[in-house]
């Protein structure tokens, strides 16, 4: 990806981060919690998964394929599911630079836990484990630029 200022999806298709960026705005301004535009090969979908937490999804129009994958799904058979990032911002373990992190290794966690905080466009999400279990593993560092999808915990299930 050469050009900073978008991702070409299947077929071509460009995505424009300061248009997804002046979307964001116009559905805060507004107080939509979903907005979804399709143009040829493109699909932005950008939805608010309650008041607090908005949640980006980018993805190519594909016949048959889910747009959002599940924000806490099982990897292959004898691994173990993950929390992954459901949007593109900038991944912190703690409320702040000189706070504990939300969780560690070994912490239990359940639905409503909040495991990490990410930054996008200077709005600070709570994100939720949305499932039970104990974290085995923390895989994204702090201040790292997390993408949707991104596996960013392993939780070994109650």
């Amino acid at each position: 990806m050469g050009d900073e200022r978008g991702a070409k999806g299947v077929g071509g298709g460009k995505v424009d981060v300061e248009s997804v960026r002046q979307l964001l705005a116009l559905m805060n301004e507004h107080g939509l919690v979903e907005l979804e535009i399709e143009q040829e090969d493109l699909v932005v979908r950008l939805r608010k998964a309650g008041a607090v937490t908005p949640t980006v999804a980018v993805a190519p129009v594909l016949a048959g394929a889910s747009a959002t994958p599940a924000p806490a799904a099982p990897a292959a058979e004898g691994k173990l599911p993950t929390i992954n990032s459901p949007m593109v911002g900038t991944f912190y373990p703690a409320p702040s630079p000189d706070a504990e992190p939300y969780v560690k290794v070994g912490d239990h966690v359940t639905e409503e836990t909040v495991v990490c905080m990410i930054e996008a466009m200077k709005v600070f999400n709570e994100i939720r484990a949305e499932m039970s279990g104990t974290i085995e593993k923390v895989l994204a560092k702090n201040a790292q630029v997390v993408e949707f999808g991104l596996p960013m915990f392993v939780v070994r299930p109650d």
